[in-house]
């Protein structure tokens, strides 16, 4: 976290000190400083994947199940980084596109689930 927080103020004050004479460089820096963020708490996120399959497994539930909860939490994860950019080089409709876009992205990656779940009522139901 110390490296995170690091990266971040010395990101922001650069970003601070060239927007004055050079704005396009100030965005620049700040998404470069994005993705270093995002690199380095990727490395972290590995024991919490396990955690969540151990916890899936031991109830019982498919890995599956799983896999669209991690692409999805990704898909999160990237539009909402693409759209803070987008918003930070002043372009706000285009972040809500890609808002929108990763929405629609976890619709269709989640209607192999929405299916079995469709098909468990219907079976529960006696239909």
């Amino acid at each position: 976290m110390i490296a995170v927080a690091g990266i971040a103020v010395i990101a922001a004050i650069l970003a601070v000190m060239l927007k004055r004479y050079h704005q396009e460089y100030s965005i620049v820096v700040s998404i470069c400083a994005g993705v270093l963020i995002l690199f380095a708490i990727l490395g972290n996120i590995a024991p919490a994947v396990q955690q969540i399959n151990t916890l899936l497994s031991s109830a019982g539930l498919s890995a599956e199940y799983a896999a669209i909860l991690f692409k999805s939490l990704g898909i999160c994860f990237l539009a909402q980084f693409a759209a803070d950019s987008c918003r930070d080089a002043g372009e706000s409709a285009l972040a809500s596109k890609v808002e929108l876009a990763g929405k629609i992205a976890i619709v269709v990656l989640s209607l192999p689930l929405f299916e079995k779940i469709a098909s468990t009522a219907v079976g529960l139901i006696g239909g």
